[in-house]
């Protein structure tokens, strides 16, 4: 897939942390229950750490308490791509940001969610940054 921001691997490692690479660039996940954003209330934008690209918005937002920060839905379609993960023994649905191919976390479905979706966008907050709306 083509994708607005393209850059090599080295640019990317000059752009990201080493954290931040593995997660964004190698499909890594960080630990549950330590993301800065698992438990933010904070109204608002999430964006692509890595392009900037406007992904969730805070009202779609949810406590799943699985460690990771929860949405039900992203802000628009075309701004997640999504990839059949078939490691660790299981099939999943990876997601990644539509604007730079970065990995963000994983979607589950399933009508224990409790949301409008019956879907959990489960994300890594290191994929992420906030940007709070303006008071």
């Amino acid at each position: 897939m083509g994708y607005q921001v393209e850059k090599s691997e080295e640019e990317w490692r000059e752009q990201l942390s080493p954290a931040e690479y593995n997660v964004l660039r190698q499909a890594g996940t960080e630990r549950p229950f330590t993301g800065e954003y698992t438990d933010t209330k904070t109204v608002g934008v999430y964006k692509c750490r890595a392009c900037g690209s406007e992904l969730f918005r805070s009202d779609n937002k949810f406590d799943s308490h699985c460690g990771w920060p929860s949405f039900y839905t992203p802000l628009a379609e075309d701004r997640v791509e999504y990839i059949v993960d078939k490691t660790l023994g299981m099939t999943r649905t990876e997601v990644r940001c539509g604007n730079c191919g970065s990995h963000l976390g994983h979607v589950f479905e399933g009508e224990g969610y409790d949301t409008p979706t019956d879907q959990r966008y489960c994300i890594n907050s290191i994929s992420l940054t906030l940007e709070p709306a303006e008071e």
